[in-house]
């Protein structure tokens, strides 16, 4: 286990900690700690109680959180890296706990728990003598972390839809092969990193798992019971371009998001170019605006060389080529990825069936009401469509071995759906039928003689009573 803690200053708070870890009940020798000094001034030292195996590494490009936790990982000699704030004290049994999971299978992220405390006047050495949190801090007046709460609410987020909400900064551990499968954490994010680069660990197809068990306290109350507003407005930025799942994020009409909601990936290899334009530009007007398009064929063949233009034996492929090759929503590439990480679903279909407008959104309807993994439909000449969930992919893909069938696996973790077209690609509306009223006839008007009027009228004076 590599421990990795960034710091900024902050000396009393980092010995504490150090005194916590060096307390803990994990073996020494299968420990590291590794204190990342991000431009302190005066530099981090290293205080007398300490785990036996700790170290200083200096951060010389860059700065702020995520490039010091970066660069410990990059530094560290550990399966496991577990991150630890410097302001944060664990208890005895911290460490040991989130390591055990680890043993189990090698996908997971274990979560610890926290409480914010007002920093009492306590020694390194009271910290590393106490057996249990409660002995030097007042723990039934500190400030529950919304964590601890959300994932009693969801049965250990069994019952969450998206886990990753609850994997913050403070304390948590994952392998050291999956923390840099995914990049690591965003230099470019100044807030809200820790979720960001949760969401991409979710995307990866990761189980998190908290342990209750790993106990610590947060040492001052966290920025946003500080300045909740400004914290807020803050981190939003970040998180509206980089985690489709938060819509309520992008609301705005128009915009061009950095990650998009959707990949629409379409096998365009010898298909002409009439049929790819309909397919793309059905799939750029939906009522489901982020998305991106792939279109895969093989691109890389199309050499430079001298040729004849209009009897180039790839004309087609040159045309679509030139014809979308400036366009930032549609991709040209040689072969899908495996997944479509970090956007969280991704549409394959034939190309020759265009999407109907309200194709997208009621597939993805579908698949969030019970976060079924991929759905599959069915059309109408035995081909299929489907909506692959990026998470139910990316764990298939950490279970099974290059080649292997994704879906059977997915079936078993996510589900997979098949449903019929009709609802995601709706009949035309029958134009309503039109009614025309039949003509009113004109009254008819009858000619009486002059004669035959005049006889009427003695008649009637005739019958007439005196």
């Amino acid at each position: 286990m590599s421990v990795v803690i960034p710091a900024h200053g902050g000396q009393d708070k980092l010995d504490l900690s150090l005194a916590a870890l060096a307390a803990q009940t994990y073996p020494d020798h299968l420990m590291e700690v590794l204190v990342v000094d991000d431009g302190s001034e005066p530099p981090v030292r290293l205080p007398e109680i300490r785990p036996v195996n700790t170290r200083i590494v200096r951060v010389r490009d860059g700065w702020g959180i995520s490039n010091a936790v970066n660069t410990g990982a990059k530094a560290a000699d550990g399966e496991i890296i577990q991150r630890l704030d410097a302001d944060m004290v664990p208890c005895r049994e911290h460490i040991e706990a989130l390591a055990r999971w680890h043993h189990v299978t090698d996908y997971l992220v274990t979560i610890g728990m926290k409480k914010f405390v007002e920093p009492p006047q306590v020694t390194p050495r009271q910290v590393f003598q106490a057996g249990r949190l409660g002995e030097l801090f007042d723990l039934a007046g500190a400030v529950s972390s919304s964590t601890e709460a959300t994932i009693a609410k969801t049965d250990g987020l069994r019952k969450s839809r998206n886990p990753y909400h609850v994997c913050t900064g403070p304390t948590f551990a994952l392998p050291r092969e999956i923390f840099h499968a995914v990049g690591g954490l965003d230099p470019t994010v100044a807030r809200g990193e820790d979720t960001e680069f949760s969401y991409r660990l979710a995307m990866h197809g990761v189980v998190f798992v908290p342990d209750m068990d790993a106990q610590a306290v947060h040492l001052g109350l966290p920025a946003q019971h500080r300045d909740r507003e400004r914290a807020v407005r803050a981190v939003e930025p970040y998180l509206a371009h980089r985690i489709p799942l938060r819509r309520d994020l992008r609301k705005d009409q128009g915009r061009r998001w950095l990650v998009p909601y959707v990949e629409i990936v379409l096998d365009v290899t010898d298909t002409s170019e009439s049929v790819v334009r309909q397919a793309v530009a059905a799939a750029l007007d939906g009522k489901l605006q982020d998305v991106v398009v792939t279109l895969v064929a093989p691109w890389s063949r199309l050499s430079s060389s001298r040729r004849s233009v209009l009897s180039d034996p790839c004309f087609e492929m040159r045309l679509m080529r030139d014809l979308f090759a400036h366009d930032e929503r549609i991709r040209l590439i040689d072969e899908a990825a495996p997944t479509p990480a970090p956007t969280p679903f991704r549409y394959r279909g034939p190309v020759d069936v265009p999407l109907h407008r309200v194709t997208l959104e009621r597939m993805i309807e579908s698949v969030q009401k019970d976060l079924t993994g991929v759905l599959v439909v069915d059309l109408p000449d035995g081909r299929t469509a489907r909506l692959e969930r990026t998470s139910a992919l990316g764990r298939a893909v950490l279970l099974t071995d290059p080649g292997a069938d994704l879906d059977d696996v997915i079936a078993t973790t996510h589900g997979v759906r098949h449903e019929h077209p009709d609802r995601f690609w709706p009949a035309p509306k029958q134009p309503e039928p039109v009614t025309i009223p039949a003509p009113v006839p004109a009254p008819v008007t009858v000619s009486v003689a002059p004669t035959e009027k005049t006889l009427l009228r003695r008649l009637k004076s005739a019958l007439r009573p005196n």
